[in-house]
């Protein structure tokens, strides 16, 4: 596994010139919506989950993004396939959200758990980790406010997620405590300029800060 991490990623980091994008996010809004639809879920959603799905609409709305360099051309996917990376003890897993747009929150969050439980027991098939379009690395959960991914080939982008934070936020002219959560895009620039980065991640942030709009 080691091996084949090591070969993936050091074409891609070598082969693709990456660039990085960071956006600060509100998430009083979202922490709010979770706790709500954790009251009616019949499984229990989780910020990561809210996520995938906040990217996975935003990629159909930027679909230069949902995108791959194939030698000399791009090739557009038509639908988000969301891969998501999972620590095991021997490196690291990207099972796919298929269809991520098109699924509810509870269908996530079961289709995750399950994805992540077979790799730890080493029991995924290649087609459960096969089709990626766009990937999402999170290490908030271990306390890391920010960091950048290295892409994971197919795709063009990989976004990766920091920690939730307490801190004061500026709100109506005033300091108010705040949870905010940082995410930095890391692009091929081969395919995604920084524009079109820049939009993906502020439709992204619309989405995370007003969670209803990708509910309706």
């Amino acid at each position: 596994m080691r091996k084949t991490i090591a070969r993936r990623l050091s074409e891609s980091k070598f082969t693709a010139p990456h660039f990085y994008l960071t956006i600060e996010i509100n998430m009083e809004e979202a922490m709010a919506t979770r706790k709500k639809l954790n009251e009616l879920s019949p499984v229990k959603i989780s910020f990561n989950d809210m996520i995938v799905k906040a990217a996975a609409v935003a990629l159909r709305q930027h679909p230069q993004v949902n995108a791959s360099w194939q030698g000399d051309t791009l090739r557009y996917a038509h639908h988000a396939h969301v891969g998501v990376a999972v620590a095991v003890e021997e490196g690291l897993l990207v099972p796919v959200i298929r269809f991520a747009d098109a699924k509810s929150l509870s269908q996530i969050a079961t289709e995750t758990k399950e994805l992540a439980q077979k790799a730890k027991e080493k029991k995924l098939q290649p087609h459960e980790w096969e089709g990626n379009t766009f990937s999402i690395s999170n290490l908030g959960m271990f306390g890391i406010e920010e960091f950048t991914a290295i892409i994971n080939p197919p795709d063009a982008c990989i976004m990766a997620v920091g920690a939730i934070k307490e801190t004061a936020v500026v709100k109506d002219g005033a300091l108010v405590p705040g949870s905010v959560m940082k995410v930095t895009l890391s692009c091929d620039h081969r395919v995604v300029d920084g524009a079109s980065g820049a939009q993906f991640l502020q439709t992204f942030k619309q989405l995370m800060e007003a969670p209803i709009r990708m509910l309706v």
